[in-house]
């Protein structure tokens, strides 16, 4: 599917796919590891199989969003969402911070935040110890109170076991009071590893697309799929040691041998020719 550059510059990047679609599904990359490139991303089918055009935005940098190209990227989303009947997002970590900072711009109706970032200017939400990328953060320009779309609907997910990311959903949910909480014990960070190795992820997407979005449904699905789950037995072995709570901790490492041995045995099956 052939993209249209919507925003071309050399700190921020957004890309279309299927725009002649009545219905918008915007999406926002995420903290990379090595920055410095913007990606090649291709459109998201499962929703624009489901009359959705698709836009994805990136920066460059590792720089949440804020930048010198910050304001001319909001006028251009504000101008291209007007023809628009719904907005729909998803985000995780920063890009969930960038689904809410451009929240208003995109007239943003529905939105899954995964792990996002309420700001990362120094010394205002507890637990955040991040020094390099706060040295160079616009905290005006970044603030969610003056650019976001405060009753924009949805969940945030969060592991509550992460201090940092429980401090921050509670700052967000301050400000944008319609978006429901969702607590996905030792779902790590972005929280929904759970459900991604469960095979349920893009049940997420259709949750956001079709509805009805709550916080209950998500936790249902986390629920349903943990105890096939590494990462959760490996978190929750280790947050109940942390908590002096060896009894747990031996039951989650059982979760895990059985786990194990049952991936191993599903492996070690003959195969129907």
């Amino acid at each position: 599917m052939q993209q249209t550059r919507v925003f071309d510059g050399e700190k921020l990047r957004a890309s279309l796919f299927n725009p002649g679609a009545d219905r918008l599904f915007v999406t926002f990359r995420q903290r990379v590891a090595v920055a410095g490139e913007f990606e090649d991303r291709g459109p998201v089918k499962n929703m624009t199989r489901h009359g959705y055009a698709h836009l994805h935005i990136q920066p460059r940098h590792n720089d949440w969003y804020i930048n010198s190209e910050t304001r001319a990227l909001s006028r251009s989303l504000k101008d291209l969402t007007k023809g628009y009947e719904d907005v729909s997002a998803m985000g995780f970590s920063m890009g969930g911070y960038g689904a809410l900072r451009f929240s208003a711009a995109l007239h943003l109706k529905r939105l899954i935040a995964v792990s996002p970032q309420y700001t990362i200017a120094q010394g205002v939400v507890p637990h955040d110890r991040r020094r390099k990328e706060a040295e160079g953060f616009d905290e005006a320009l970044g603030d969610l109170i003056r650019y976001g779309r405060h009753g924009v609907q949805g969940v945030v997910l969060f592991d509550p076991f992460r201090k940092m990311d429980l401090s921050h959903a509670l700052f967000i949910q301050a400000v944008f009071s319609d978006l429901q909480l969702c607590r996905l014990s030792c779902g790590g960070h972005p929280a929904s590893q759970v459900i991604r190795e469960g095979g349920s992820f893009w049940d997420l997407q259709s949750m956001l697309r079709d509805g009805p979005l709550t916080a209950a449904r998500v936790l249902q699905m986390h629920r349903s799929r943990r105890r096939q789950s590494q990462t959760y037995w490996q978190k929750l072995a280790r947050v109940a040691r942390q908590r002096g709570k060896p009894q747990l901790g031996a039951a989650a490492d059982a979760g895990l041998e059985r786990l194990a041995a049952a991936q191993k045995k599903a492996h070690e099956a003959p195969q129907e020719s």
